[in-house]
């Protein structure tokens, strides 16, 4: 028996609804912990590494609650759709609605010379 981890389908199981919302959250959590001024690629890589940690407790949780072998296939598979639907949701929703650049000014904050030309 494989690994299978939660797939956001049309079941509406609560393991795959709150998988769904912690992968929402990642993108807000990235603003928290970065400055405006970090690079996009920065940003991206630590978005893809929150992906990949979210998605091994996941699959890690589900192996030692049932029993079956971890199996790292399914875990890069589910990484990249959590990643993509990161991504989707930052540059779709969090972006133009101004959630990302609040979240920069709460925690990590650039000084006035370090802050982007608007």
């Amino acid at each position: 028996m494989e690994t299978t981890l939660p797939v956001y389908g049309f079941t509406a199981d609560l393991g795959g609804l709150l998988s769904l919302a912690i992968t929402i959250v990642l993108p807000i959590l990235v603003g928290l912990v970065t400055r405006q001024s970090t690079s996009g690629a920065v940003k991206a890589v630590l978005l893809l590494a929150l992906a990949a940690v979210k998605t091994v407790l996941e699959a890690w949780l589900q192996a030692t609650n049932t029993g079956v072998a971890f199996e790292a296939v399914p875990v890069i598979y589910t990484t990249a759709i959590n990643f993509g639907i990161a991504v989707a949701i930052h540059l779709g929703l969090f972006r133009p609605t101004g959630v990302a650049d609040a979240a920069q000014s709460v925690v990590v904050t650039d000084k006035p010379s370090e802050r982007p030309a608007a």
